[in-house]
């Protein structure tokens, strides 16, 4: 649980902009996997953007828990695409 805890904690400023991206794709028409896929790309970006433009002292709370920023991104992947399956399931069912 203290490993999850800083996860949830980063994830948290990043879950409203997962639920409008899949919103947004799934009102196109896109599937599961392109939408998965497109997620990827955009948390490259994101890390991009955090390795070069934001302070890195941000992450350094992360890395003294021995997350590397790399097992970051992917747990913060792992636990959207969780948290996007039933999601995209039930706004399925509405579109």
């Amino acid at each position: 649980m203290k490993r999850l805890f800083p996860i949830i904690i980063f994830y948290r400023s990043l879950i409203m902009w997962s639920f409008i991206i899949n919103i947004l794709l799934s009102v196109i028409g896109l599937n599961f996997i392109i939408i998965a896929l497109i997620k990827v790309l955009l948390l490259f970006f994101l890390w991009q953007l955090i390795d070069d433009f934001i302070d890195r002292k941000t992450l350094r709370v992360f890395r003294n828990r021995g997350f590397s920023i790399l097992k970051l991104f992917l747990f913060v992947y792992l636990v959207d695409i969780t948290l996007s399956i039933p999601f995209l399931l039930v706004l399925g069912e509405f579109i």
